[in-house]
């Protein structure tokens, strides 16, 4: 679905009440999560949706608007006011013209990272509702993001251990950087998902670059071969489930990287569909 093609015509107003930015000086990438407050009766939110924001457009494209959606990076909580509180996660981002090659500040990231307290933007939403707890107590989970991907699984790892204290699935989340400081809520900085350390069923994997001075794509390959034997154990069984989150090149990248933990392109292309027709294969790619 295109972004064009969403209904953005319910709005309402939101106010930034705190901006932090969540890699740590040293990274070339700036990521920051974003505090909002709303007062919207009936507003809910589910793990995987998102909010959509409404950017001042640039006249030089014609925009009088910018839409743009963003994760909930955590599931809203309410104050003693009656306002809800909710955190979304945005990178900083340029793009480069294909006709001119002049680099130019991405609107909505730069809008949204340029923010101060108390200020206000225009949403939309929330949209989406990708990510279920399965209702199967025996359901292996992995959950896959790469940088501001992690977003989401943030509010779901919660939402399971929070608000589902029945569950008792086992849950492998591969979170991707390239560098050990892009982890967002995983650094020494912002260890957010140390929370789950303890818990027996919940492991954090870490996954890098294999040349990260080198600008090299993340290594998903041996993050998965690092967990050969579970990682094949687990895809053959009927109540496992795939949840993947990020830029849309993981797709591929993960599936060159399955296909070499299984044996051959072949076998992982039937079985992704048995997990696809099953739903047990969901991407959040933006």
């Amino acid at each position: 679905m295109r972004l064009q093609d969403w209904d953005t015509s319910d709005r309402f107003a939101a106010t930034l009440i705190a901006t932090q930015r969540i890699t740590p000086p040293g990274s070339p990438e700036e990521v920051r999560e974003l505090m909002f407050e709303i007062n919207r009766p009936g507003f809910s939110a589910s793990a995987g949706q998102s909010v959509g924001i409404i950017a001042p457009g640039d006249p030089a494209l014609g925009e009088t608007e910018h839409f743009r959606l963003y994760s909930i990076a955590s599931l809203p909580e309410a104050t003693t006011g009656g306002e809800l509180r909710f955190p979304i996660c945005v990178r900083r981002c340029d793009y480069i013209d294909a006709y001119n090659g002049e680099r130019y500040p991405g609107i909505a990231s730069h809008y949204l990272c340029d923010l101060q307290v108390g200020e206000r933007v225009r949403m939309t939403g929330p949209y989406g509702d990708l990510f279920h707890a399965p209702d199967d107590p025996e359901a292996a989970l992995i959950l896959i993001g790469a940088g501001t991907g992690i977003a989401p699984f943030r509010a779901f790892v919660k939402s399971l251990y929070f608000r589902q204290p029945r569950f008792g699935g086992r849950v492998r989340l591969f979170h991707g950087g390239r560098t050990g400081v892009d982890l967002l809520y995983q650094n020494n900085i912002h260890d957010d998902f140390a929370l789950y350390y303890d818990n027996d069923t919940f492991e954090a994997i870490r996954v890098l670059s294999a040349r990260p001075h080198w600008d090299h794509e993340i290594d998903w390959l041996a993050a998965l071969q690092s967990r050969a034997d579970e990682m094949r154990d687990w895809l053959m069984k009927p109540h496992t489930y795939i949840y993947v989150a990020g830029v849309e090149s993981i797709r591929d990248r993960l599936d060159a990287a399955f296909a070499e933990l299984v044996g051959s392109p072949e076998l992982w292309r039937r079985r992704k569909a048995e997990l696809v027709a099953g739903g047990r294969w969901v991407e959040l790619l933006y």
